[in-house]
């Protein structure tokens, strides 16, 4: 894997204050199997901040994301990356300046999970940060707790143990820009918690970082600012407290929902409006056990 990074010397990323602007997207419009699935996308990504992209199904989030990675063609717009069209980057200075999550990961052969971590590495083959790479894969190893079956094959993990790799290796490539296409969607309560705490942790030390969600309490929780799309549009952008609204979230999700605020830390909280009273299934299991 290394040759692919290994035909020219790439040119690693200058550190950027936050508040820099790492990706943006300027009118983009992406068609799929004839039909428009991005049109007059806008969207800036910045250097110190968790953007969260959320929306229904079939909205257009990860078509977003995977152009912003420069992973997909655009029939029209651009995609810029550090400053510049990014087409412009050679493959090897693109993997420097940006690492992708997809929202699955197959691997063909039986690699063991520090190997597959240690991938992330790559790109840095040649550069000075070589060096670095025994710690960048113990750290990412650390942050989302595989450590223990570093030996064991991936192939032999569950969904969750593949996810929380797949994202070590992310980290250990150690890009400022971090596009993530739903890495919390196969894991548990506490690595969803860890998850997000970690890309907070990448913003707070300078890395953009632009995460694909459904859960929308996460969103509210971690996100700095959301983009609400629908029907491949962005209809909404900006700080979570203003953009989840009542009114346009029911709109977009075609289902009623309430916004509330937590009790204790005044995180937005979506939560869908459910008419009537119990369960009836519920209900009538109570009624039996009245009368047992």
């Amino acid at each position: 894997m290394r040759s692919l990074f290994r035909s020219r010397t790439p040119h690693p990323p200058l550190p950027a204050p936050i508040g820099t602007v790492r990706a943006e997207a300027r009118a983009l419009r992406v068609r799929l199997g004839g039909r428009t699935v991005l049109s007059e996308a806008e969207l800036a990504v910045v250097a110190g901040e968790v953007l969260a992209l959320v929306g229904p199904n079939g909205a257009g989030k990860s078509t977003l994301l995977a152009a912003l990675a420069h992973d997909l063609p655009a029939e029209s717009g651009e995609v810029r990356i550090d400053g510049r069209p990014a087409g412009a980057w050679t493959p090897a200075d693109l993997a420097l300046r940006r690492a992708v999550l997809p929202q699955s990961a197959e691997l063909s052969f039986p690699f063991p999970v520090g190997d597959v971590v240690r991938m992330g590495r790559a790109p840095w083959a040649g550069t000075h940060a070589e060096d670095e790479d025994e710690e960048a894969v113990r750290s990412a190893m650390a942050a989302t707790e595989v450590t223990g079956f570093a030996a064991r094959p991936f192939a032999a993990l569950s969904g969750g143990e593949r996810a929380r790799v797949s994202f070590a290796r992310v980290l250990a490539q150690r890009a400022p820009l971090l596009l993530l296409d739903e890495p919390t969607a196969a894991l548990d309560l506490r690595h969803q918690e860890l998850v997000l705490r970690v890309c907070r942790e990448r913003a707070a030390a300078g890395d953009a970082v632009v995460v694909v969600l459904h859960d929308l309490g996460l969103a509210g929780a971690y996100a700095d600012r959301v983009a609400v799309l629908h029907q491949g549009r962005i209809a909404a952008e900006g700080p979570p407290a203003a953009v989840f609204d009542a009114a346009s979230l029911s709109r977009v999700y075609a289902q009623p929902v309430e916004v509330i605020a937590h009790p204790r830390t005044g995180e937005p909280l979506v939560v869908p409006r459910r008419e009537g009273g119990s369960c009836p299934v519920r209900a009538e299991s109570r009624a039996d056990r009245g009368t047992g």
